[in-house]
């Protein structure tokens, strides 16, 4: 069946490291884009992370630029997240996503195809 599952969430104090893996069956992500997002209590869920599907390229909201990575394996048909320096305003619980379709913004939710069942993430301060 198609699955995206994320693993390696967790608690962390500020400043620490976590990464996320969101592996996918039952399709092949490369031909995908690829989405990561957060909603954290009382908030919308909002786009993090994006690797495009034609090229790689990746994008980020503002306020994880510099901190988190994105990246894929296509051989092992996962995608990770590298949160580094984290902060309590990083908590939330975290999704991957993929979509065929490309007719509005990455960090649109509605774009998506497939979301993963969320793994938590909390910084302490």
């Amino acid at each position: 069946q198609v699955q995206l599952v994320e693993s390696g969430g967790g608690l962390v104090q500020f400043g620490g490291s976590l990464r996320l893996s969101c592996a996918a069956s039952g399709f092949t992500l490369n031909n995908y884009g690829i989405a990561w997002f957060r909603q954290a209590p009382g908030k919308e869920r909002e786009g993090v992370s994006y690797i495009a599907r034609s090229d790689g390229t990746t994008y980020y909201t503002d306020s994880v630029k510099g901190r988190f990575t994105a990246s894929k394996d296509n051989t092992k048909n996962t995608v990770y997240l590298q949160m580094n320096s984290l902060k309590p305003e990083d908590t939330a619980v975290y999704f991957c996503a993929a979509r065929t379709q490309y007719n509005g913004k990455w960090y649109g939710t509605e774009q998506y195809n497939y979301w993963g069942q969320g793994t938590q993430v909390t910084v302490s301060s």
